[in-house]
């Protein structure tokens, strides 16, 4: 399998989650299906049913997790010769030229993007757009919306 790039922090968060998973979620779904099967016939049980499905979720997740930690290589922005530029890791400013909006945004990999937390994918249009770009540098996005441009306002390594 190939290697799964993470940020320290986002390898940090996964690690987080999953040990929630295994200490939390996943007694709480067997009291749950214990308590199902007490009220008897699960044939009609409800209760049961749900506490099956989210017992499925919970254990897939564990799996994914567990797959995406034992194959994460973590890669550390600031122990990088990177001079200013735009790479994994980095967190970008940029500022829309039509509009004027700024833009914040770290790069971080599919496993942790998050965009309500400002992580997009070092695979998405806009990373690899501003990948090894530096302040100052204008690229160009194709959007589903069409093209935009960005200016590069700012780079930091946190």
């Amino acid at each position: 399998m190939a290697a799964i790039p993470l940020t320290a922090s986002g390898a940090e968060r996964l690690q987080q989650e999953l040990h929630r998973l295994k200490t939390v979620e996943r007694p709480e779904v067997i009291n749950a299906i214990a308590e199902a099967r007490a009220q008897g016939d699960l044939s009609e049980n409800a209760e049961y049913e749900a506490a099956r499905e989210r017992q499925a979720f919970v254990e897939g997740r564990i799996q994914e997790l567990e797959g995406t930690l034992s194959n994460a290589q973590i890669i550390d922005p600031t122990a990088l010769d990177v001079d200013g530029t735009a790479v994994f890791g980095a967190t970008v400013e940029i500022e829309d030229l039509e509009s004027g909006e700024r833009l914040t945004y770290q790069i971080v990999g599919d496993a942790e993007a998050d965009i309500r937390a400002n992580r997009i994918s070092v695979s998405s249009p806009v990373a690899r757009a501003l990948i090894g770009k530096s302040e100052g540098d204008v690229v160009e996005v194709k959007a589903p919306a069409g093209i935009r441009e960005y200016e590069v306002v700012g780079i930091s390594y946190i």
